[in-house]
């Protein structure tokens, strides 16, 4: 059965009380702008009462991240709760909540320190430069943006030798920015986990973020919540998981997997393909998040 390609949102308004919205690849894609639209249909969602979460797999803490969106013209009345991978992180870090974060050490060696930061402020946890001192993981990401996963090899066969966990800051394999794929902290994790390292996740697709956005949304019927994102292993699975339905957004990752313009329209065979490839049916597909 072919997805259906909407030419907007207003297609299905009327089915939705409330979105939970992708950043990087929906909103944006690293550049001084909202992707065309974006403004437009945010600022129409709010004015039929619709809620709406960003839910952002940023290993950054959420007031950096709520920064950009207002550099971008993004304003904060345009969204009613902002959630980060990074701010999660930050929150059980802080508040260490299960046994898993409770049987933890102090003392973590950052994968990224040049890049993000800000994760263990106010907590007990400190950063080491040396994994032989270190108790824990945190991986945030590549310490710089031209950095593989080969760069962290070293590290982590030394982090595996010493059964050192692993907390992951953004569960994204890669991500295109400037036009180019870059690794992210899901693709570092990959590898330790192929390692047999012991992995906490926070992030999309994981289930436990989506159930902090059904919190904020405050008692929604699920049936009547959309996710939309570009992410064929995060957005879409994670919707499908949480039971809720999703529009995939094809400006971002699905646009370079099917050779197209990042905000044109696809093809319904070549969507359909790339769909069948991860074995995810979303609900519906847009070529940008407009009205």
């Amino acid at each position: 059965m072919t997805i259906p390609i909407l030419d907007g949102v207003r297609e299905i308004a009327d089915r939705y009380d409330a979105y939970i919205i992708d950043v990087w690849g929906v909103l944006y894609d690293g550049g001084d702008s909202a992707f065309p639209g974006v403004v437009d249909c945010l600022t129409r969602l709010k004015q039929r009462g619709a809620k709406i979460v960003v839910l952002s797999n940023s290993p950054r803490r959420a007031d950096i991240v709520r920064e950009r969106l207002d550099s971008i013209k993004i304003d904060r009345h345009l969204y009613d709760h902002l959630v980060t991978s990074g701010e999660e992180t930050h929150r059980h870090l802080m508040h260490r909540p299960d046994p898993w974060y409770r049987k933890l050490g102090t003392v973590a060696i950052d994968t990224g320190p040049a890049r993000f930061s800000g994760l263990v402020d106010g907590t007990d946890f400190t950063l080491t430069a040396d994994v032989a001192a270190a108790d824990l993981v945190l991986n945030t990401g590549p310490n710089a943006l031209d950095d593989k996963v080969a760069h962290y090899e070293e590290m982590m066969q030394a982090a595996i030798r010493r059964r050192l966990p692993m907390i992951c800051a953004n569960p994204d394999i890669e991500v295109v920015m400037d036009g180019r794929l870059t690794v992210c902290a899901g693709g570092i994790a990959k590898r330790y986990a192929e390692l047999g390292g012991d992995i906490r996740y926070h992030g999309k697709p994981h289930k436990e973020i989506y159930e902090r956005c059904f919190e904020l949304l405050d008692g929604i019927d699920r049936k009547r919540v959309a996710m939309c994102g570009d992410g064929l292993l995060t957005d879409i699975p994670g919707a499908r998981e949480a039971g809720i339905d999703s529009l995939l957004i094809c400006a971002g990752l699905p646009s370079g997997e099917m050779s197209i313009p990042s905000g044109a329209r696809p093809e319904p065979a070549a969507l359909n393909r790339l769909c069948e490839s991860y074995r995810e049916r979303p609900t519906a597909a847009l070529a940008t998040l407009a009205w």
